[in-house]
C-alpha cells in the first residue's frame, strides 16, 4: 500500500488514516477490512482521515433540518430540533449523518457524541463507528455479511456491497 496502491505513495496522515480503520478491523476477515478501507478512501476524499460533510449551514438547514426543505427526512434522520441539521451534519470516515445516528453511535461505542459531534472526526471514533455501522447495517440496513461472504470477496461481491453504505454510487 505504501508504494503507490492509494497513489504514488502515502502521506503520515493517510498512514495514521489507514492505521485507525485497521486497528478498529482487527479480527475481521480480509474481505472486511479491505472494503472498509476501499470505503474510506471514497468517502474521506481519498485522505484517509475523517472529514466533515461539504456544505454551508444554510446547506445542511436546507437538507436535513427540520424546518427546511426535507421535512420527511429530518425527522427519519431524528433531527427534530431546528439547528439540527447543521449540528449533526456528516463525520467520519462513513459521514455519519443526524441526530438518531449520532446516539446510536454513542451508545454502541460510549462516546460522548450527540453533545459533542466534532468527536467523530477523531480517527479511533470515527472507524470504531465504522466497523460497528458496517458489520450491524446502521447505514442503509444492509451490513458486511450480506454481500461478503468469502475471505477475499469476489468483484461483484465488493461492488454489490457499496450498498451498506450509501447505495451504488462510485460502486
Amino acid at each position: 500500500v505504501r508504494a503507490g496502491l492509494l497513489g504514488p505513495g502515502l502521506s503520515d496522515s493517510e498512514v495514521s488514516g489507514c492505521n485507525a480503520i485497521l486497528s478498529a478491523c482487527e479480527g475481521w476477515r480480509t474481505s472486511w477490512t479491505a472494503y472498509a478501507l476501499a470505503t474510506a478512501y471514497h468517502e474521506t476524499a481519498h485522505t484517509m482521515q475523517p472529514i466533515s460533510e461539504i456544505g454551508s449551514v444554510s446547506y445542511f438547514r436546507r437538507m436535513y433540518d427540520i424546518e427546511g426543505n426535507n421535512p420527511a427526512l429530518a425527522k427519519r434522520l431524528g433531527n427534530t430540533e431546528p439547528g439540527d441539521g447543521a449540528k449533526y451534519a456528516g463525520r467520519g470516515y462513513v459521514q455519519l449523518t443526524g441526530r438518531a445516528n449520532y446516539a446510536r453511535a454513542q451508545r454502541e461505542t460510549g462516546e460522548p457524541l450527540v453533545a459533542n459531534p466534532a468527536r467523530a472526526l477523531q480517527p479511533d471514533i470515527a472507524a470504531k463507528i465504522m466497523r460497528r455501522g458496517m458489520e450491524e447495517g446502521w447505514f442503509t440496513g444492509r451490513d458486511l455479511s450480506d454481500y461478503l461472504t468469502t475471505t477475499l470477496g469476489t468483484a461483484s461481491q465488493f461492488e454489490r456491497a457499496r450498498r451498506i453504505i450509501n447505495g451504488t454510487d462510485k460502486a
